[in-house]
Formats: structure tokens, C-alpha cells, sequence
């Protein structure tokens, strides 16, 4: 009976996501254990769908979904928060451009005068209250050309070109936390496998102290047993360190401060036993949602032309066309306009007249054209060509560069696929048949406990590499939506 205890101890907990098909969670009077055959393999348990349980993770992380994540970063990411402050920056540019030139008011006075012989002796000295000489100026400037209607549309394109910077940065940034998170939910997967391994190790070491404190083991099997879990440990902690840095970064990218957060208690009871770390978030979702694009590749392909980032290429050309426009406006020289009135009170001891004048009242009128401009106009207009010139050469270049990414992205999504086909086709039940061989050589007397927990750690090895294929299918799926721009690609987790 030995070997079957022992057996039954080491598969009881046996790690999930074994399959991956999801089913209806059962009633409670129909959740009854399964007996197990001395020599059959621990029925995998099945993931139903509804969400990934809690971790024993110490302190209070706070549970998070995508579908929050995603709310939460529309409003927290600093680089979207950015880039949304640009839209607003080119509308108040727009109320500038849009504006006339302004008038200038002018008003002085004359302080002080003296009056000059023919001699050239001075006499009569005197200062005057601003009341006594007031001078009044308006200028104005008369643009011609249609330069205030230019100036507007340069603006209007500028205005676009940061509304579609802000879907660019927000597509990023999507993408960015959509990687992370997906990190983190294979992180968190691993990590439930290596947490299993240790429940199942607990369960059965507890086994054999009590064989052995029964005289029905010799001391030097247990000791061999606690010696062969080190590796077990070693994959909780590396497995633990993983799923803490892809939380840190999901963190990050909300905004977060995931350092935030008291460190583990050692325990001291268990010197050999690992701890898991404190986390400021415990990511929550569907791993098993593996959904097909359903779209060809030859949609994908014509829909790169509509990313983000390729429509703001395009809108800054179109912004530098508009810029060209307003150059060579500059041919038509603009008219200012100066109007003045001055009046003067006029000096009494001044050679009198038939008719005693008390003050002058002067009228006038310039008109000022600028000279010699043709050649800072066509400097201008040069500069203007060339800008758009390279904008449209950086537009083509970004198609170019979309057209690239989507054809590394959808090779990427074939390999992904076709390696979680290999893992979900065969390779895991080949890797449980292969331990179940093993379980029964130890149960008929060929194999010893070493051999049966070796077979464990190939099984879980193998689940481990079919958690990081998932993954890797997920997160394929996901630059394949950031590569082509089309939403609804990547899966709702």
C-alpha cells in the first residue's frame, strides 16, 4: 500500500491548466471527487472559465481585470495625458491664427519746449500738462493675399495631425499594458503550477513523516524526498520573481507606484520554504481565451494604411502643404495704416494776428509698404517646399514601416499558433501519458519515488511551456491589432 499512498498524496492538487477547454461550473451537491485507480495519473483539473482564484500573495493586492486596466489607463497613462494636452495647445494655436492683426493705440504728449532767436538765443522756456499737447495714434495692419484664411487652415491641419497623435499614443500604450498584462496572467499561470507542485510535495513529505514515525520507512527515503523538493522551491521562487516583475510593470504603465507595498514576512517556521512576494496588484483573467483573428490577412494588410501613426504622417504632409500655401502668400505685401491726431496748445506771447489762435488740431495719414522682400519671400517659400517634401517622404516611409510591422506581426501570429497547436495537439498528453507509464513502473516495484517525481517535473515543464505558448499566442494576437490598427483583434481576457 505504500507506493499507492504515496502516489495519491503527490497527485492530490496536481497543477491546473493541464486543458484548457472551458466548462460550466457544476452545482454544489455535484462537486464530489473522482476515486483514482492505484495506477492511473491525477485527473487534470479543469479551468472553468470564470477567472483565476486567489493567490496566497501576502498583504492586500488589489485584484485587476483588462477590461479595467484599460479603462484606467485612458485616464492615468502620462503619455496619453500628454498627448491629449497637445490637442488642447493647437485649438488655442487655431484662435490665434484665426485672429487679425492687431491695432496698435498710441498717445504722448509734448512735456516741454523753448523758443529760438534768430540770434540763436532762447528764450521763453516752459513744460506743458499732458492737457496743453496730446498726440493720438491707430495703426493698423491690412493683410492681403488671404493670409488669416491660410493661417486657419494650417492650424485646422495641425489641430488633426494632434488628435491623431493622441490615438497613436493611446495605441501604444494599449499594446504596452496589453503586453504586460498578458506577461503577467502567464506569470500568474506558472506560478499556480509551482504553487501545486509544493501542495502536492507538502502532502505527501506529511506521508511518509508519518510512515516513518510508524517504522514503515527507513529515515534515508524521506531525507532523499526533502532533498529532491529543493528544485520544486526554486521553481516557485523564479516563478513568484516573474509574475512580480510583470505586475511592476503593469504598474507602470497605469501609472502606479507598484513599489508601494509592504515587504513578505519570513516565515521562520520553515527556514527552506519560499515566500511569495508582496504585490501592489493581482491580475485577474480568462488564460484559456484563445479566439482566432477572423480576419484574412489580405483585410489586415489593406487596413495598415488607417494606423494611427500612418494617418498622422499623412495629416503632417497635408499640414506642411498648407504651411506652403501660407508662403507664398507672402508675395502679396501687406499695407499698414497709420491715422494720428494731434493737438497743440499754442503759446500766447506768440506775434499776434487779426484773429487770436488758442491751439492746433493736426489731422494725418501713412500708408507703409515693406521694400526689398522678394528674396525672404522666396527663402520662405524654399524652406516651406522642402519641409513638405519631407513630410510627404516620411508619410511614404511610414506606410512602408506599418506595411513591414504587419507582415512581422502576422508571421509572428502563425509561429504563435502553430507552436500552441503542438502543445494543445499532443505534447501535453504525451507528457502526462508519460508520467502515468512512470506512476505505474513505481507501483508494480520498477521505479522508485525519484523517478515518479522526475516524470513530475518533465510534466510540469511541459505545462509551464504550454502556459508561456499561450502567452506568446496572446500576446501575438495583440501586436497583431497594434500593428494593423484594427481593434477587436486582441482577446478580451
Amino acid at each position: 500500500m505504500k507506493p499507492t499512498l504515496i502516489l495519491a498524496a503527490l497527485c492530490i492538487g496536481t497543477p491546473a491548466f493541464a486543458q484548457i477547454t472551458p466548462i460550466a461550473e457544476p452545482p454544489p451537491q455535484q462537486q464530489r471527487r473522482a476515486p483514482r485507480q492505484q495506477s492511473q495519473a491525477p485527473a487534470p483539473q479543469r479551468y472553468n472559465g470564470a477567472g483565476m482564484q486567489a493567490l496566497p500573495l501576502p498583504g492586500a493586492a488589489r485584484p485587476l481585470t483588462l477590461a479595467e486596466a484599460e479603462s484606467m489607463l485612458v485616464e492615468r497613462n502620462l503619455l496619453v495625458v500628454a498627448a491629449q494636452r497637445g490637442v488642447d495647445a493647437a485649438r488655442a494655436q487655431r484662435l490665434v491664427a484665426s485672429s487679425r492683426p492687431p491695432m496698435q493705440l498710441s498717445a504722448g504728449s509734448m512735456v516741454g519746449e523753448f523758443n529760438e532767436l534768430r540770434s540763436g538765443a532762447l528764450y521763453g522756456a516752459r513744460f506743458h500738462a499732458p492737457t496743453n499737447n496730446v498726440n493720438l495714434g491707430l495703426t493698423v495692419i491690412v493683410e492681403t493675399g488671404g493670409k488669416r484664411e491660410l493661417r486657419t487652415r494650417f492650424a485646422d491641419e495641425n489641430i488633426a495631425v494632434a488628435e491623431a497623435q493622441v490615438l497613436d499614443a493611446l495605441r501604444g500604450q494599449v499594446f504596452q499594458l496589453r503586453q504586460a498584462f498578458i506577461a503577467a496572467l502567464g506569470a500568474r499561470a506558472n506560478l499556480e503550477v509551482a504553487l501545486g507542485n509544493r501542495g502536492s510535495l507538502d502532502r505527501t513529505e506529511a506521508l511518509l513523516r508519518r510512515q516513518l514515525q510508524d517504522g514503515a520507512l527507513p529515515e534515508g527515503d524521506l531525507l532523499r524526498f526533502q532533498a529532491s523538493r529543493v528544485p520544486f522551491e526554486a521553481d516557485v521562487s523564479s516563478a513568484a520573481q516573474a509574475y512580480a516583475a510583470a505586475v511592476a510593470q503593469v504598474a507602470a504603465t497605469l501609472a502606479m507606484d507598484a513599489a508601494a507595498v509592504a515587504p513578505p514576512a519570513t516565515s521562520s517556521r520553515d527556514p527552506l520554504r519560499v515566500a511569495l512576494p508582496s504585490v501592489a496588484i493581482d491580475v485577474r483573467g480568462r488564460f484559456d481565451s484563445l479566439p482566432d483573428p477572423g480576419v484574412s490577412r489580405g483585410e489586415l494588410g489593406d487596413a495598415v494604411q488607417n494606423r494611427p501613426d500612418v494617418v498622422v504622417a499623412a495629416r503632417q504632409a497635408s499640414a506642411a502643404g498648407a504651411n506652403t500655401s501660407l508662403a507664398e502668400s507672402q508675395r502679396w505685401r501687406d499695407v499698414t495704416v497709420n491715422g494720428g491726431w494731434d493737438r497743440t496748445r499754442l503759446s500766447q506771447d506768440l506775434p499776434n494776428s487779426t484773429q487770436q489762435i488758442y491751439a492746433s488740431n493736426q489731422f494725418s495719414l501713412n500708408l507703409s509698404v515693406p521694400l526689398f522682400t522678394s528674396q525672404i519671400t522666396r527663402g520662405n517659400i524654399g524652406v516651406a517646399q522642402s519641409q513638405q517634401a519631407q513630410s510627404a517622404a516620411q508619410a511614404q516611409n511610414a506606410l512602408l514601416q506599418a506595411r513591414a510591422d504587419f507582415a512581422t506581426a502576422w508571421s509572428t501570429f502563425e509561429q504563435a499558433r502553430a507552436l500552441l497547436r503542438l502543445y494543445t495537439g499532443g505534447a501535453l498528453s504525451r507528457a502526462e501519458q508519460a508520467y502515468r507509464s512512470t506512476e505505474q513502473a513505481y507501483s508494480a516495484g520498477g521505479r522508485n519515488l525519484l523517478d515518479v517525481l522526475d516524470a513530475l517535473r518533465t510534466l510540469n515543464a511541459t505545462r509551464v511551456a504550454a502556459n508561456n505558448a499561450r502567452a506568446a499566442y496572446l500576446t501575438a494576437l495583440a501586436q497583431l491589432e497594434f500593428a494593423t490598427g484594427v481593434t477587436g483583434l486582441s482577446p478580451r481576457l
